[in-house]
């Protein structure tokens, strides 16, 4: 077929959509959203391009109405994980050597198909099966996965571009192989973009997934695996299963060719994993690639000169947008007490005016927790705090599962800096906060620092410059994205980077070359145009 060196589109990030009072995508969302909350959908595995259904079916109710029936999926077993596997590695061979502006395209219009005629039913499973508002919406499951798909391939362009230098008379190239066998996707609830991503990234490259959502992202998960069929991913890249998690890893972690995992999730599940594939290495045919993005206790910390309406508003984004559930939520603040009554005056202000409730409602800037068992983790943490010597609740401090999961935004003030939610995630609208003496501010670093197994965002406040500089090179290993007067929330694909290290993961930053480089294995060729034909050197011949 004809050949050349191509140039890319203008990549650039999907602008965000408002969906304020009369605009058009806001009436078009709500019809979406009324179509879908009417429907009974039945959703099967996706193995080799073919529809899997099985005989057991699990249901799929929005977290902030329980009751009501969205749609019911297949659940499958061992048997299908190995279909998943099977099918992937009969589609290995044509895909990797399929070129690459082939497989380019094929991201770039699932971006467009996303950002176009699937914009709106995307928001709207994400909404309702996730219980996220509009907004939370648009910028995760529309903007970010968008984002992801473009700037994966304008990374990938830059990668392929990365070649070494050559002496005269030899060309020295790199060859940037997808991995020798297949990638297993492990993807979380929290962010449509996130579980697109997964896959997506890894077999842009040239690899071919397994890919097990959670179960409670199942809907949003089958949308995005529709948009890349029609895309024109080919049958077998990409293998949607829903299964537990335990039974894909005894499958999975058990075969030779198992290349590699892309993980979004807890810490604990993230070592039960590494500990898997050690105890399994001899089986494999290469050494794993393990790249996991886990969890975190992201803080907000303030110096004596912040000003409090900054910080207040940060930590009123940063802790309760999408109910806390990001990965980068804001769950623990230092602030010191010359500004706190200030800060606290303001956030029980903003508190008084924020609204609980289903994601139909554009007014509700907070939704349900994602299901029962993180309601009840919750509300225990909540109930603790208000019988403990040790904190107090200071605002909110409600739930209610009696129609859907709702802890109502709450902030703890602790008493003292170890108490067990400034260590602990919890993953919800809960915020702990330590007031500390504006004299103390290095004894307070330290206990920031080592207060936490983690390291995945955090932000600090000050309008000191010198201040500015220190923070930031005494936290340097304390979040892998780090915000200077902002919230610790909120990162855009091709700016931020996103990814942490110590317990929060293996920080390949998402979105960026540094996370596609886990997904080749290079090789490095050397071509000699006229050989050499003495195997003399001079330093041998004599004088």
């Amino acid at each position: 077929m004809p050949k050349g060196v191509y140039k890319l589109p203008n990549i650039t990030n999907e602008p965000i959509k408002s969906y304020a009072p009369g605009s058009p995508e806001r009436a078009a969302l709500k019809e979406k959203l009324n179509e879908i909350h009417n429907q009974v959908v039945d959703i099967p595995m996706i193995i080799g391009g073919k529809e899997i259904r099985t005989d057991k079916l699990a249901d799929i109710r929005p977290p902030h109405d329980h009751q009501h029936l969205l749609g019911h999926y297949h659940q499958g077993d061992a048997s299908h994980v190995q279909l998943a596997i099977d099918a992937a590695m009969k589609a290995k061979p044509a895909w990797e050597k399929m070129n690459w502006e082939s497989r380019a395209a094929i991201f770039l219009k699932a971006a467009e198909l996303i950002a176009g005629p699937y914009r709106q039913i995307l928001n709207a499973v994400t909404m309702l099966g996730q219980s996220k508002n509009a907004f939370q919406a648009e910028i995760d499951c529309v903007c970010e996965l968008a984002d992801f798909y473009r700037f994966n391939v304008k990374n990938m362009y830059d990668l392929y571009h990365m070649q070494p230098n050559s002496s005269a008379g030899i060309w020295d190239r790199t060859v940037w192989r997808p991995l020798e066998g297949f990638v297993f996707a492990l993807t979380p609830f929290n962010f449509t973009s996130i579980a697109g991503n997964l896959p997506g990234a890894p077999a842009l490259m040239g690899n071919v997934c397994v890919w097990k959502p959670s179960k409670t992202a199942v809907y949003s998960a089958y949308i995005v695996m529709k948009i890349l069929q029609e895309a024109g991913l080919p049958d077998g890249v990409i293998n949607l299963v829903y299964c537990s998690g335990p039974t894909a890893s005894d499958v999975i972690f058990s075969n030779k060719d198992f290349a590699g995992i892309h993980f979004t999730g807890s810490t604990g599940v993230f070592n039960d994993i590494w500990a898997t594939i050690v105890k399994n290495i001899g089986k494999y045919r290469s050494y794993p690639r393990i790249v996991g993005e886990t969890g975190g206790k992201d803080y907000v910390f303030a110096d004596p000169t912040a000003k409090a309406l900054p910080v207040a508003t940060a930590l009123i984004r940063g802790a309760f947008e999408y109910q806390g559930q990001k990965c980068s939520a804001a769950s623990r603040a230092y602030i010191p007490s010359n500004i706190w009554p200030e800060v606290k005056a303001l956030m029980q202000a903003d508190l008084n005016k924020i609204k609980t409730g289903g994601v139909e409602d554009f007014s509700n800037f907070v939704n349900a927790v994602i299901d029962e068992a993180s309601f009840d983790k919750l509300a225990k943490a909540i109930d603790d705090a208000q019988a403990s010597p040790d904190a107090e609740v200071i605002l909110g401090g409600k739930y209610d599962k009696s129609k859907g999961y709702f802890i109502y935004p709450t902030v703890i003030q602790a008493k003292k800096p170890d108490y067990i939610t400034m260590r602990e995630e919890l993953f919800g609208p809960v915020l702990t906060i330590y007031v500390y003496e504006p004299d103390q501010i290095e004894e307070t670093l330290d206990l920031l620092d080592a207060g936490s197994a983690y390291a995945l965002t955090g932000a600090i406040f000050s309008n000191d410059r010198a201040n500015i500089e220190k923070l930031t090179e005494r936290l340097t290993h304390t979040a892998g994205n780090f915000y200077i007067n902002d919230k610790p929330t909120g990162a855009v694909v091709d700016q931020q980077p996103f990814g942490g290290g110590r317990a929060s993961g293996t920080n390949d930053k998402a979105g960026s070359v540094f996370n596609l480089l886990r997904w080749v294995s290079p090789q490095c060729i050397k071509e000699t145009f006229i050989p050499a034909t003495n195997y003399m050197y001079p330093n041998f011949l004599e004088s």
